[in-house]
């Protein structure tokens, strides 16, 4: 496997619903977890989307998110984040990825393990661009 670069959509409460719609249009096996089923670390905020991916037919993978209500978002302007994923045999090139990305940039969530298992991390490069990057587990 080699690393995936895909969007990654923000979204204010609606996440669900516009995944949804997207595997309308797209089809595709789509993926959600819930604030709710990863502890919970947004009271009142359990049944928003904390990932939702969709894999479709045409090899496209779209990702989505609620951002929590205690996360500054403006619809239409900070709507969409780039992702880079791998799986564990991929780690060497996503960190280098990483530490390139870091250079002059906010780190808005250091690399760490994740709940889902993951090294996870997220930052805003120096040209304000959200990126973030996902080290599986596995493979």
């Amino acid at each position: 496997m080699t690393a995936i670069l895909n969007p990654y959509l923000s979204f204010r409460g609606t996440a669900r619903e516009a995944m949804e719609f997207y595997r309308t249009v797209f089809g595709g096996e789509l993926s959600i977890m819930t604030f709710g089923e990863m502890g919970d670390p947004y009271p009142g905020e359990s049944a928003n989307v904390m990932h939702g991916q969709l894999e479709t037919p045409s090899g496209f993978t779209l990702m989505g998110a609620d951002v929590p209500s205690t996360v500054g978002f403006e619809q239409g302007r900070n709507v969409f984040q780039v992702s880079l994923s791998g799986a564990k045999s991929d780690e060497a090139e996503l960190w280098r990825y990483w530490d390139g990305l870091a250079e002059g940039a906010r780190i808005t969530e250091p690399m760490a393990v994740a709940p889902w298992g993951a090294t996870f991390g997220m930052l805003r490069d120096r040209f304000g661009i959200d990126w973030l990057v996902n080290i599986s587990a596995e493979g």
